[in-house]
């Protein structure tokens, strides 16, 4: 396992992230112990995640390994009070309040990684900056980040904030940040945790389907391309997670774990490594896609 720093925070993370998503209570104890002991650092999740029992669970599993880990959830999406769905809320007051109870699921006094989940331009921006900011100065939070996958507002936290990551999505078959984010984010020294790497299994093994702007036998093609430079030690799930680990701004794949088998192809994206030909290989299957909305209004 490769360890990196994230952006310009004092933060070193695994270059496999543990995405915690999709914990079940009868296996997350098993799964996240067994990531922690085979070297991965970075633990992703999010306030919203079963309505905080993922944090619940991540916390108890990871409390006996606070200060050897990287603890990273997010916050930005408020419960409707009757319990039936979710609203934007990226104000400071409500990321302010969000952070205690972050804290106490967790069962930490801090956060490694505080990240805001989502973003629009029509966000007070400036307000979300000075609530993150404050938690730093406070100690409850050591870095922040976005988790997006908009240009235009990436662009304004790259210029207006000292984020130290971004969050988003990036595989073979959404190759969007390609464009300008993952350029943009490399020159100011900001680190991309890509998730989606595996596009929802479509490059690991599921059967071929539409995804994003791409047909099924587009789809198909991708993966045929991906199985071809697999072998039994870099199975094609891991070729996939390499692929998205290639460009120098990526420092970790953030990985959805479920099951057992999810873990170990992760961590043998871990122990594998892709060449600069079998990159470019692969980026030849398909032209690249680009965003349609939410475009940097210079590009």
């Amino acid at each position: 396992m490769k360890y990196t720093r994230l952006g310009s925070s004092e933060l070193v993370v695994s270059e496999i992230a543990f995405g915690g998503m999709s914990l079940q209570k009868d296996t997350a104890t098993k799964l996240l112990q067994k990531a922690f002991d085979e070297g991965i650092t970075l633990f992703d999740t999010a306030d919203i995640y079963d309505q905080g029992e993922n944090e619940r669970l991540m916390g108890e599993a990871l409390k006996d390994h606070r200060k050897e880990i990287v603890l990273a959830t997010k916050v930005g999406n408020q419960e409707r009070a009757d319990g039936k769905g979710w609203d934007w809320n990226p104000t400071k007051d409500y990321i302010l309040a969000s952070v205690e109870k972050s804290l106490k699921r967790l069962q930490t006094d801090y956060l490694d990684l505080y990240q805001l989940h989502g973003g629009t331009m029509d966000d007070p921006m400036d307000e979300t900056i000075e609530a993150f900011e404050l938690l730093k100065e406070q100690g409850k939070i050591r870095a922040y980040g976005i988790s997006s996958i908009r240009p235009n507002v990436i662009e304004q936290y790259v210029n207006r904030s000292s984020i130290a990551s971004v969050m988003m999505q990036y595989s073979l078959l959404d190759r969007r940040p390609e464009e300008t984010c993952l350029e943009l984010l490399h020159q100011h020294g900001i680190s991309v945790l890509a998730r989606g790497s595996v596009a929802k299994g479509l490059l690991a093994g599921k059967p071929a389907d539409t995804y994003l702007n791409y047909t099924a036998e587009e789809v198909r093609a991708a993966a045929e391309a991906v199985q071809a430079l697999s072998t039994n030690e870099r199975n094609p799930a891991a070729t996939a997670i390499r692929y998205a680990l290639y460009p120098p701004a990526v420092v970790s794949a953030v990985v959805g774990v479920r099951t057992a088998e999810q873990l170990l192809d992760a961590l043998r994206a871990g122990d594998a490594s892709l060449s600069a030909e079998e990159y470019a290989a692969l980026g030849a299957v398909l032209a690249a896609n680009n965003y349609q909305e939410h475009r940097i209004s210079a590009s």
